[in-house]
C-alpha cells in the first residue's frame, strides 16, 4: 500500500507576522516556519496505517514550495515517514490552491498512491481545498475534516465532522482523506530518527518532471489573485464604566446607543 502525505511549511503561530510596505505580501524577516499542524495528525495517521497493516506500506510525505519547505519534509522523515519528495520549480510560484493541486495531483498520479492523506486546512490561508482539489483532480473519492478513520479490505471508513454532528463516509481507495484534531495525538520525533532524516535523500521534482506547461501552474495558471494583505485595525482601548450596578447599566445603554450605536 502506498500512502501519500501532504505536508506544508507554514509560520509558527508564536511569530509575529507584518505586513510588507507596499500590501503585496508579508515580511519573512524573523518568521520561523514549521509544519502546518493539522499536517501533523496526516503524517501520524499514516504512520500508524502503515504499523497496523504490518505489510509493505511505504509513507511518502510531499511539499510543494520554496526551499524552507525541506526541513518539514524532515521532520515528516524523523517521524517516520519513509521517503519524501519536494515539489520546486520557479514556475510553481505565486500559485493558488487550484494552481497547486494541478502540479501535486500530477506528482502523485504515477506513484499510484493507494491514500492521500493532509491537514484539514493551513493555518497560514484557512483555503481548506487543496486536498480536496487534488482528490477532484485524480477522479477518486474523499472526505474531509476526519476524526476516525480505518482502512480494511480495499475500502476506507472515515468519520467526519459535520454541523450537529458526525457522519461516516465509506470509500473504496484510492482515496483522499483530510485529517481533524482529535484524530490522533502525533508522536515527537526521536532522535535516531532526526538523525536518520538528516541522511535521507529527498528527491526534488520540477516542471520538467511533470506533465503540464508553464502556463498551466504557478501565478500564471490560478484563477485567483491576491490584491493586497490589510493589517488588521486596532482594539479600541477598553472604557471601564465606574459607580454601581444602576449607574453602570444606564452608562452602559447610553454608550451602545450613542457611541456604538448598536441599539
Amino acid at each position: 500500500m502506498k500512502i501519500v502525505v501532504l505536508v506544508k511549511s507554514v509560520p509558527d503561530t508564536e511569530s509575529k507576522i507584518k505586513i510588507t510596505g507596499d500590501g503585496s505580501g508579508i515580511d519573512a524577516a524573523g518568521i520561523k516556519y514549521v509544519m502546518n499542524p493539522y499536517d501533523e495528525y496526516a503524517v501520524e495517521e499514516g504512520i500508524r496505517i502503515r504499523e497496523r497493516l504490518k505489510d509493505d506500506t511505504t509513507v511518502v510525505a510531499v511539499s510543494l514550495g520554496p526551499d524552507r519547505v525541506v526541513e518539514v519534509l524532515r521532520t515528516a522523515l524523523a517521524m517516520g515517514a519513509d521517503d519524501a519528495i519536494h515539489v520546486s520549480d520557479p514556475a510553481f510560484e505565486g500559485g493558488d490552491a487550484g494552481a497547486n493541486a494541478r502540479v501535486l495531483a500530477e506528482v502523485i498520479r504515477p506513484l499510484g498512491a493507494d491514500l492521500i492523506l493532509g491537514g484539514k486546512q493551513g493555518i497560514d490561508d484557512d483555503a481548506a481545498q487543496t486536498v480536496a482539489a487534488v482528490a477532484e483532480r485524480l477522479g477518486i473519492g474523499q472526505a474531509l475534516i476526519v476524526t476516525e478513520l480505518t482502512i480494511e479490505g480495499g475500502k476506507a471508513l472515515a468519520k467526519r465532522r459535520v454541523e450537529g454532528g458526525d457522519e461516516t463516509v465509506e470509500m473504496t481507495l484510492p482515496a483522499a482523506v483530510t485529517c481533524e484534531k482529535g484524530l490522533n495525538e502525533p508522536r515527537y520525533a526521536s532522535l535516531p530518527g532526526i538523525m536518520k532524516a538528516k541522511k535521507k535523500e529527498i528527491r526534488k521534482v520540477g516542471l520538467g518532471d511533470v506533465k503540464l506547461e508553464a502556463g498551466q501552474v504557478g501565478a500564471a495558471g490560478s484563477r485567483t489573485r491576491l490584491v493586497r494583505y490589510h493589517a488588521l485595525p486596532e482594539r479600541p482601548p477598553v472604557k471601564m464604566i465606574a459607580g454601581d450596578a444602576a449607574t453602570q447599566a444606564k452608562e452602559l445603554v447610553r454608550l451602545l446607543r450613542e457611541e456604538a450605536k448598536v441599539i
